[in-house]
Protein backbone atom coordinates (compact mmCIF):
# COMPACT_ATOMS: atom_id res chain seq x y z
CA UNK A 1 0.00 0.00 0.00
CA UNK A 2 1.39 3.40 -0.95
CA UNK A 3 1.96 5.94 1.78
CA UNK A 4 -0.04 9.15 1.74
CA UNK A 5 3.04 11.00 0.46
CA UNK A 6 3.00 8.89 -2.70
CA UNK A 7 -0.76 9.06 -3.28
CA UNK A 8 -1.51 9.10 -7.03
CA UNK A 9 -4.33 11.44 -8.08
CA UNK A 10 -6.73 10.02 -10.66
CA UNK A 11 -6.85 12.58 -13.46
CA UNK A 12 -7.04 12.60 -17.26
CA UNK A 13 -6.59 16.23 -18.41
CA UNK A 14 -6.00 15.32 -22.07
CA UNK A 15 -9.02 13.00 -22.30
CA UNK A 16 -12.27 14.53 -23.51
CA UNK A 17 -14.57 15.06 -20.54
CA UNK A 18 -17.58 12.91 -21.50
CA UNK A 19 -17.93 10.79 -18.35
CA UNK A 20 -18.75 11.70 -14.76
CA UNK A 21 -15.82 9.67 -13.45
CA UNK A 22 -15.11 8.78 -9.85
CA UNK A 23 -11.72 10.03 -8.60
CA UNK A 24 -10.11 6.60 -8.81
CA UNK A 25 -8.03 4.77 -11.41
CA UNK A 26 -7.92 0.99 -11.55
CA UNK A 27 -4.63 -0.83 -11.94
CA UNK A 28 -5.43 -4.55 -12.03
CA UNK A 29 -7.94 -7.19 -11.03
CA UNK A 30 -8.31 -10.80 -9.96
CA UNK A 31 -11.61 -12.65 -10.02
CA UNK A 32 -14.31 -10.29 -8.73
CA UNK A 33 -11.85 -7.85 -7.14
CA UNK A 34 -9.95 -4.90 -8.56
CA UNK A 35 -7.24 -2.65 -7.15
CA UNK A 36 -6.66 1.04 -7.79
CA UNK A 37 -3.28 2.62 -8.49
CA UNK A 38 -2.87 3.34 -4.77
CA UNK A 39 -3.41 -0.28 -3.79
CA UNK A 40 -6.97 -0.05 -2.46
CA UNK A 41 -9.08 -3.16 -3.13
CA UNK A 42 -12.69 -3.11 -4.33
CA UNK A 43 -15.31 -5.82 -4.81
CA UNK A 44 -16.52 -5.39 -8.39
CA UNK A 45 -20.32 -5.57 -8.52
CA UNK A 46 -20.41 -3.63 -11.80
CA UNK A 47 -18.26 -5.89 -13.98
CA UNK A 48 -17.29 -3.07 -16.35
CA UNK A 49 -21.08 -2.52 -16.80
CA UNK A 50 -22.02 -6.15 -17.49
CA UNK A 51 -18.89 -6.80 -19.58
CA UNK A 52 -16.46 -8.83 -17.48
CA UNK A 53 -18.36 -12.12 -17.65
CA UNK A 54 -15.43 -14.16 -16.32
CA UNK A 55 -14.15 -11.51 -13.93
CA UNK A 56 -10.57 -10.30 -14.09
CA UNK A 57 -7.40 -12.22 -15.06
CA UNK A 58 -9.26 -15.46 -15.63
CA UNK A 59 -6.77 -18.36 -15.55
CA UNK A 60 -8.08 -19.95 -18.77
CA UNK A 61 -9.13 -16.87 -20.74
CA UNK A 62 -5.91 -14.87 -20.38
CA UNK A 63 -3.53 -17.57 -21.73
CA UNK A 64 -5.87 -18.11 -24.71
CA UNK A 65 -5.79 -14.40 -25.52
CA UNK A 66 -2.01 -14.31 -25.10
CA UNK A 67 -1.76 -17.22 -27.52
CA UNK A 68 -3.95 -15.39 -30.05
CA UNK A 69 -1.98 -12.14 -29.76
CA UNK A 70 1.16 -14.10 -30.64
CA UNK A 71 -0.48 -15.41 -33.82
CA UNK A 72 -2.60 -12.66 -35.41
CA UNK A 73 -4.59 -9.79 -33.87
CA UNK A 74 -6.24 -8.28 -36.95
CA UNK A 75 -6.53 -9.20 -40.60
CA UNK A 76 -9.66 -7.73 -42.21
CA UNK A 77 -12.88 -8.92 -43.76
CA UNK A 78 -11.37 -9.27 -47.23
CA UNK A 79 -10.45 -12.73 -45.94
CA UNK A 80 -12.09 -15.46 -43.91
CA UNK A 81 -11.38 -15.42 -40.17
CA UNK A 82 -11.65 -19.05 -38.96
CA UNK A 83 -13.00 -18.25 -35.49
CA UNK A 84 -15.76 -16.09 -36.98
CA UNK A 85 -17.36 -19.29 -38.23
CA UNK A 86 -16.69 -21.10 -34.93
CA UNK A 87 -18.29 -18.32 -32.87
CA UNK A 88 -21.15 -17.74 -35.33
CA UNK A 89 -22.01 -21.45 -35.38
CA UNK A 90 -22.04 -21.48 -31.57
CA UNK A 91 -24.27 -18.39 -31.32
CA UNK A 92 -26.66 -19.90 -33.88
CA UNK A 93 -26.84 -23.11 -31.82
CA UNK A 94 -27.42 -21.27 -28.54
CA UNK A 95 -30.09 -18.96 -29.99
CA UNK A 96 -31.91 -21.24 -32.44
CA UNK A 97 -31.35 -18.60 -35.13
CA UNK A 98 -29.60 -18.61 -38.55
CA UNK A 99 -26.47 -16.48 -39.01
CA UNK A 100 -24.38 -13.68 -37.55
CA UNK A 101 -22.80 -10.33 -38.46
CA UNK A 102 -19.84 -9.33 -36.28
CA UNK A 103 -18.92 -5.83 -35.15
CA UNK A 104 -17.16 -4.42 -32.08
CA UNK A 105 -19.75 -2.76 -29.81
CA UNK A 106 -23.36 -2.85 -28.73
CA UNK A 107 -24.00 0.47 -30.45
CA UNK A 108 -22.75 -0.98 -33.75
CA UNK A 109 -24.86 -4.09 -33.28
CA UNK A 110 -27.97 -1.98 -32.63
CA UNK A 111 -27.19 0.28 -35.59
CA UNK A 112 -26.96 -2.82 -37.80
CA UNK A 113 -30.32 -4.01 -36.48
CA UNK A 114 -31.91 -0.67 -37.42
CA UNK A 115 -30.41 -0.93 -40.92
CA UNK A 116 -31.76 -4.48 -41.24
CA UNK A 117 -35.24 -3.28 -40.31
CA UNK A 118 -35.16 -0.41 -42.80
CA UNK A 119 -33.93 -2.61 -45.64
CA UNK A 120 -36.53 -5.24 -44.73
CA UNK A 121 -39.12 -2.50 -45.27
CA UNK A 122 -37.62 -1.22 -48.50
CA UNK A 123 -37.44 -4.76 -49.86
CA UNK A 124 -41.21 -4.97 -49.27
CA UNK A 125 -41.76 -1.67 -51.10
CA UNK A 126 -42.12 0.53 -48.00
CA UNK A 127 -40.40 3.86 -48.74
CA UNK A 128 -40.44 5.26 -45.18
CA UNK A 129 -40.16 2.31 -42.79
CA UNK A 130 -41.04 2.88 -39.12
CA UNK A 131 -39.80 1.00 -36.06
CA UNK A 132 -41.57 0.65 -32.72
CA UNK A 133 -39.31 1.51 -29.74
CA UNK A 134 -39.95 1.97 -26.03
CA UNK A 135 -40.06 4.54 -23.26
CA UNK A 136 -36.91 4.42 -21.07
CA UNK A 137 -35.04 2.35 -23.69
CA UNK A 138 -31.30 2.72 -24.26
CA UNK A 139 -29.71 1.51 -27.48
CA UNK A 140 -26.58 3.67 -27.81
CA UNK A 141 -25.32 7.17 -28.55
CA UNK A 142 -24.91 7.31 -32.32
CA UNK A 143 -27.42 9.60 -34.02
CA UNK A 144 -29.68 6.68 -35.02
CA UNK A 145 -29.43 4.72 -31.76
CA UNK A 146 -29.92 7.80 -29.56
CA UNK A 147 -33.02 8.54 -31.64
CA UNK A 148 -34.27 5.04 -30.77
CA UNK A 149 -33.32 5.60 -27.11
CA UNK A 150 -36.10 6.78 -24.79
CA UNK A 151 -34.14 9.33 -22.76
CA UNK A 152 -34.49 13.05 -23.61
CA UNK A 153 -31.33 13.89 -21.61
CA UNK A 154 -29.20 11.79 -23.98
CA UNK A 155 -30.89 13.31 -27.05
CA UNK A 156 -30.65 16.97 -25.96
CA UNK A 157 -28.32 19.00 -28.16
CA UNK A 158 -28.17 16.43 -30.96
CA UNK A 159 -31.36 17.27 -32.82
CA UNK A 160 -32.66 16.81 -35.44
CA UNK A 161 -33.15 13.19 -34.44
CA UNK A 162 -33.52 10.41 -36.98
CA UNK A 163 -37.16 9.98 -37.96
CA UNK A 164 -39.06 6.73 -38.28
CA UNK A 165 -39.56 5.71 -34.65
CA UNK A 166 -42.86 5.15 -32.82
CA UNK A 167 -42.48 5.15 -29.03
CA UNK A 168 -44.68 3.10 -26.69
CA UNK A 169 -44.67 2.12 -22.97
CA UNK A 170 -43.34 -1.30 -21.98
CA UNK A 171 -45.57 -4.25 -21.11
CA UNK A 172 -48.73 -2.82 -22.69
CA UNK A 173 -49.77 -4.62 -25.85
CA UNK A 174 -52.91 -2.48 -26.29
CA UNK A 175 -50.80 0.71 -26.36
CA UNK A 176 -48.63 -0.81 -29.05
CA UNK A 177 -51.64 -1.86 -31.11
CA UNK A 178 -53.15 1.63 -30.80
CA UNK A 179 -49.89 3.36 -31.74
CA UNK A 180 -49.50 1.24 -34.88
CA UNK A 181 -53.17 1.02 -35.95
CA UNK A 182 -53.69 1.39 -39.69
CA UNK A 183 -50.00 2.16 -40.24
CA UNK A 184 -48.62 0.09 -43.13
CA UNK A 185 -45.10 1.52 -42.68
CA UNK A 186 -44.29 -0.36 -39.44
CA UNK A 187 -41.58 -2.94 -40.10
CA UNK A 188 -40.15 -3.91 -36.70
CA UNK A 189 -40.39 -3.76 -32.92
CA UNK A 190 -37.07 -3.07 -31.16
CA UNK A 191 -36.54 -3.45 -27.41
CA UNK A 192 -34.38 -4.73 -24.56
CA UNK A 193 -35.68 -7.90 -22.87
CA UNK A 194 -34.64 -6.18 -19.63
CA UNK A 195 -34.00 -2.45 -19.91
CA UNK A 196 -30.56 -1.74 -18.45
CA UNK A 197 -29.82 1.99 -18.45
CA UNK A 198 -33.55 2.67 -18.10
CA UNK A 199 -33.56 1.18 -14.59
CA UNK A 200 -33.52 -2.65 -14.82
CA UNK A 201 -37.07 -2.87 -16.18
CA UNK A 202 -37.97 -6.40 -17.35
CA UNK A 203 -40.42 -7.09 -20.14
CA UNK A 204 -43.07 -9.46 -18.76
CA UNK A 205 -42.91 -12.97 -20.22
CA UNK A 206 -46.56 -12.94 -21.26
CA UNK A 207 -45.97 -9.59 -23.00
CA UNK A 208 -43.01 -11.04 -24.91
CA UNK A 209 -45.16 -13.93 -26.10
CA UNK A 210 -47.98 -11.58 -27.16
CA UNK A 211 -45.45 -9.45 -29.00
CA UNK A 212 -44.01 -12.48 -30.81
CA UNK A 213 -47.51 -13.42 -31.97
CA UNK A 214 -48.22 -9.85 -33.10
CA UNK A 215 -44.97 -9.67 -35.09
CA UNK A 216 -45.81 -12.96 -36.78
CA UNK A 217 -49.32 -11.78 -37.58
CA UNK A 218 -48.19 -8.44 -39.05
CA UNK A 219 -44.93 -9.58 -40.67
CA UNK A 220 -42.78 -7.33 -38.46
CA UNK A 221 -39.23 -8.11 -37.37
CA UNK A 222 -38.96 -8.79 -33.64
CA UNK A 223 -35.60 -7.28 -32.70
CA UNK A 224 -34.38 -7.88 -29.14
CA UNK A 225 -31.41 -5.89 -27.84
CA UNK A 226 -29.63 -8.40 -25.58
CA UNK A 227 -26.47 -6.29 -25.31
CA UNK A 228 -26.68 -5.93 -21.51
CA UNK A 229 -29.06 -8.70 -20.46
CA UNK A 230 -27.70 -11.43 -22.74
CA UNK A 231 -24.74 -13.81 -22.54
CA UNK A 232 -25.89 -15.78 -19.51
CA UNK A 233 -26.49 -12.86 -17.18
CA UNK A 234 -30.06 -13.86 -16.30
CA UNK A 235 -29.38 -17.60 -16.03
CA UNK A 236 -30.23 -18.37 -19.65
CA UNK A 237 -28.01 -17.51 -22.61
CA UNK A 238 -30.42 -14.75 -23.62
CA UNK A 239 -33.03 -13.11 -21.39
CA UNK A 240 -35.88 -13.56 -23.89
CA UNK A 241 -35.44 -17.34 -23.65
CA UNK A 242 -37.31 -17.26 -20.32
CA UNK A 243 -40.42 -16.56 -22.45
CA UNK A 244 -39.73 -19.47 -24.80
CA UNK A 245 -39.61 -17.23 -27.88
CA UNK A 246 -37.06 -16.67 -30.66
CA UNK A 247 -36.49 -13.16 -32.13
CA UNK A 248 -35.77 -12.33 -35.76
CA UNK A 249 -32.81 -10.06 -34.92
CA UNK A 250 -30.68 -10.05 -31.75
CA UNK A 251 -27.84 -7.58 -31.11
CA UNK A 252 -25.19 -8.75 -28.62
CA UNK A 253 -22.00 -7.25 -27.17
CA UNK A 254 -20.75 -6.49 -23.62
CA UNK A 255 -20.29 -9.91 -21.98
CA UNK A 256 -19.64 -11.77 -25.24
CA UNK A 257 -15.88 -11.12 -25.12
CA UNK A 258 -15.43 -10.91 -21.35
CA UNK A 259 -13.69 -7.54 -21.71
CA UNK A 260 -12.40 -7.71 -25.28
CA UNK A 261 -14.62 -5.50 -27.50
CA UNK A 262 -16.91 -7.72 -29.59
CA UNK A 263 -20.41 -7.18 -30.92
CA UNK A 264 -22.70 -9.39 -32.96
CA UNK A 265 -26.06 -9.29 -34.67
CA UNK A 266 -27.69 -12.72 -34.74
CA UNK A 267 -30.43 -13.11 -37.36
CA UNK A 268 -33.25 -15.61 -37.71
CA UNK A 269 -34.61 -16.88 -41.04
CA UNK A 270 -36.68 -13.74 -41.72
CA UNK A 271 -33.63 -11.45 -41.42
CA UNK A 272 -30.71 -13.72 -42.32
CA UNK A 273 -30.51 -12.70 -45.98
CA UNK A 274 -31.59 -9.04 -45.93
CA UNK A 275 -28.01 -7.73 -46.11
CA UNK A 276 -26.25 -8.38 -49.40
CA UNK A 277 -22.56 -7.91 -50.23
CA UNK A 278 -21.70 -4.25 -49.69
CA UNK A 279 -24.77 -3.42 -47.55
CA UNK A 280 -22.90 -3.34 -44.25
CA UNK A 281 -19.42 -3.73 -42.83
CA UNK A 282 -17.04 -3.09 -39.94
CA UNK A 283 -13.26 -2.74 -40.13
CA UNK A 284 -12.64 -4.28 -36.70
CA UNK A 285 -15.71 -6.51 -36.72
CA UNK A 286 -14.88 -10.19 -36.32
CA UNK A 287 -11.14 -9.62 -35.86
CA UNK A 288 -9.18 -12.72 -34.76
CA UNK A 289 -8.55 -11.49 -31.20
CA UNK A 290 -12.20 -10.60 -30.57
CA UNK A 291 -13.38 -13.90 -32.05
CA UNK A 292 -10.99 -15.88 -29.85
CA UNK A 293 -12.31 -13.97 -26.84
CA UNK A 294 -15.90 -14.86 -27.75
CA UNK A 295 -15.13 -18.52 -28.44
CA UNK A 296 -13.18 -18.94 -25.19
CA UNK A 297 -15.73 -17.00 -23.09
CA UNK A 298 -18.54 -19.32 -24.17
CA UNK A 299 -16.36 -22.41 -23.79
CA UNK A 300 -15.46 -21.50 -20.20
CA UNK A 301 -19.07 -20.55 -19.39
CA UNK A 302 -20.20 -23.99 -20.55
CA UNK A 303 -17.37 -25.88 -18.83
CA UNK A 304 -17.99 -24.10 -15.52
CA UNK A 305 -21.81 -24.14 -15.63
CA UNK A 306 -22.02 -20.36 -15.31
CA UNK A 307 -25.66 -20.08 -16.44
CA UNK A 308 -26.88 -22.18 -13.52
CA UNK A 309 -24.38 -20.40 -11.28
CA UNK A 310 -25.66 -16.94 -12.32
CA UNK A 311 -29.24 -18.02 -11.63
CA UNK A 312 -28.34 -19.49 -8.23
CA UNK A 313 -26.09 -16.68 -6.99
CA UNK A 314 -28.42 -14.06 -8.47
CA UNK A 315 -31.35 -15.59 -6.59
CA UNK A 316 -29.28 -15.64 -3.41
CA UNK A 317 -28.25 -11.99 -3.88
CA UNK A 318 -31.82 -10.81 -4.60
CA UNK A 319 -33.10 -12.70 -1.57
CA UNK A 320 -30.39 -11.30 0.69
CA UNK A 321 -31.05 -7.74 -0.53
CA UNK A 322 -34.79 -8.16 0.01
CA UNK A 323 -34.18 -9.45 3.54
CA UNK A 324 -31.66 -6.73 4.45
CA UNK A 325 -33.95 -3.99 3.12
CA UNK A 326 -37.20 -5.49 4.48
CA UNK A 327 -38.05 -2.43 6.59
CA UNK A 328 -37.38 -0.04 3.70
CA UNK A 329 -39.45 -2.17 1.33
CA UNK A 330 -42.30 -2.24 3.84
CA UNK A 331 -42.23 1.55 4.23
CA UNK A 332 -41.97 2.21 0.49
CA UNK A 333 -38.57 3.93 0.81
CA UNK A 334 -37.28 1.09 -1.37
CA UNK A 335 -39.87 0.52 -4.08
CA UNK A 336 -38.61 -2.79 -5.41
CA UNK A 337 -35.72 -5.20 -5.81
CA UNK A 338 -36.07 -6.50 -9.37
CA UNK A 339 -34.27 -8.18 -12.24
CA UNK A 340 -33.15 -11.70 -13.04
CA UNK A 341 -30.01 -13.68 -12.27
CA UNK A 342 -27.05 -11.33 -11.89
CA UNK A 343 -28.82 -8.30 -13.37
CA UNK A 344 -30.41 -6.65 -10.35
CA UNK A 345 -31.93 -3.23 -9.73
CA UNK A 346 -32.83 -1.73 -6.34
CA UNK A 347 -35.35 1.04 -6.98
CA UNK A 348 -35.36 3.73 -4.27
CA UNK A 349 -38.00 6.39 -3.68
CA UNK A 350 -35.38 9.15 -3.99
CA UNK A 351 -32.32 9.91 -6.14
CA UNK A 352 -29.30 7.93 -4.97
CA UNK A 353 -26.35 8.89 -7.18
CA UNK A 354 -24.25 9.64 -4.08
CA UNK A 355 -24.18 5.90 -3.32
CA UNK A 356 -21.68 5.30 -6.14
CA UNK A 357 -18.92 7.26 -4.37
CA UNK A 358 -20.01 6.09 -0.91
CA UNK A 359 -19.80 2.45 -1.99
CA UNK A 360 -16.38 3.02 -3.60
CA UNK A 361 -15.16 4.61 -0.35
CA UNK A 362 -16.21 1.37 1.33
CA UNK A 363 -14.58 -0.91 -1.25
CA UNK A 364 -17.55 -1.72 -3.53
CA UNK A 365 -18.12 -0.81 -7.19
CA UNK A 366 -21.74 -0.30 -8.31
CA UNK A 367 -23.64 2.07 -10.56
CA UNK A 368 -26.82 4.10 -10.26
CA UNK A 369 -29.02 4.40 -13.31
CA UNK A 370 -32.27 6.28 -14.01
CA UNK A 371 -31.43 8.46 -10.95
CA UNK A 372 -33.02 6.17 -8.37
CA UNK A 373 -31.94 2.62 -9.25
CA UNK A 374 -28.85 0.90 -7.85
CA UNK A 375 -27.62 -1.44 -10.60
CA UNK A 376 -25.70 -4.63 -9.84
CA UNK A 377 -24.24 -6.49 -12.84
CA UNK A 378 -21.19 -8.30 -11.42
CA UNK A 379 -19.05 -10.94 -13.13
CA UNK A 380 -20.92 -14.23 -13.51
CA UNK A 381 -18.27 -15.94 -11.36
CA UNK A 382 -19.47 -14.05 -8.25
CA UNK A 383 -19.73 -16.40 -5.25
CA UNK A 384 -22.49 -16.44 -2.64
CA UNK A 385 -19.95 -15.24 -0.06
CA UNK A 386 -19.09 -12.28 -2.32
CA UNK A 387 -22.82 -11.63 -2.85
CA UNK A 388 -23.22 -11.45 0.94
CA UNK A 389 -20.31 -9.00 1.04
CA UNK A 390 -22.10 -6.78 -1.51
CA UNK A 391 -25.18 -6.78 0.73
CA UNK A 392 -23.17 -6.05 3.90
CA UNK A 393 -21.56 -2.96 2.34
CA UNK A 394 -24.43 -1.67 0.20
CA UNK A 395 -27.54 -2.06 2.34
CA UNK A 396 -26.39 -0.03 5.39
CA UNK A 397 -25.45 2.81 3.01
CA UNK A 398 -28.90 2.63 1.39
CA UNK A 399 -30.60 2.64 4.81
CA UNK A 400 -28.57 5.66 5.94
CA UNK A 401 -29.30 7.58 2.74
CA UNK A 402 -33.03 6.92 3.02
CA UNK A 403 -33.10 8.28 6.57
CA UNK A 404 -31.56 11.58 5.49
CA UNK A 405 -34.02 14.43 4.79
CA UNK A 406 -34.62 14.88 1.06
Amino acid sequence: MSTAAHFIEAQSPHVMNTYGRLPLALSHGQGCRVWDVNGKCYLDALGGIAVNTLGHNHPRLVPALQDQIGKIIHSCNYYHVPNQEVLAKKLVELSGMSNVFFCSTGLEANEAALKLARKFGHDKGIDRPEIVVYEHAFHGRSIATLSATGNPKIQAGFEPLVEGFIRVPINNIESLKAATANNPNVVAVFFEAIQGEGGINPMRLDYLRELRDLCNERDWLMMIDEVQCGMGRTGKWFAHQWAGIVPDVMPLAKGLGSGVPVGAVVAGPKAAHIFKVGNHGSTFGGNPLAMRAGVETIRIMEEDGLLAHAAQVGGHLSGALTQALAAELASGAVKEVRGQGLMIGIDLAKPCGVLVQQCADNGLLISVTADTVVRLVPPLILTEAEADEVVSILCPLISTLLKEPS
